[in-house]
């Protein structure tokens, strides 16, 4: 585990993002490799924003987005996904930045724990989340198409 104290403090101004947002956050996730063929990111958007139970977060130093996560939940466990930081931008502290916001997004919503999925081969990722004190849990995971197709990797 990594010392929080000596972490880079980030400088990032979060907040929800908004439509003229869409196309910035689509090629940041696109270059930090998030996006899947079977998984259209702008739909995904849409389906996310502004909800009750879900939004996405931006994380911007300036004017440019750095950093985003997609944050929701479903009642009981709160989940993240497209956690993404501008590669140009890694060691500065966004990851943790925004992590901690959505964080505060579920706790503001008395969201008391929060999972990820991490794919098995990403070892980078995984050792930061332990950095974050998430721990690894023994869990199998189904999934189908309920519109009848092959199962994706």
């Amino acid at each position: 585990m990594t010392d929080s104290s000596t972490a880079p403090k980030s400088n990032l101004a979060v907040s929800a993002m908004g439509d003229a947002d869409v196309s910035a956050v689509v090629a940041l996730w696109e270059r930090c490799e998030l996006t899947r063929p079977w998984n259209d990111p702008s739909a995904d958007i849409a389906r996310a924003r502004g909800k009750a139970s879900s939004d996405i977060l931006v994380g911007r130093d300036g004017e440019t987005i750095a950093a985003t996560v997609m944050v929701g939940h479903d009642g009981h466990r709160g989940w993240v996904y497209y956690v993404a930081v501008d590669p140009d931008q890694h060691n500065r502290g966004h990851g943790r930045a925004i992590m901690a916001a959505a964080e505060d997004w579920l706790r503001e919503r008395g969201i008391e724990k929060l999972q990820l999925l991490v794919r098995a081969d990403n070892t980078r990722v995984q050792a930061f989340y332990e950095t974050l004190d998430f721990e690894e849990q023994e869990r199998i995971v189904y999934a189908k198409w309920l519109d009848g197709r092959p199962m994706t990797p």
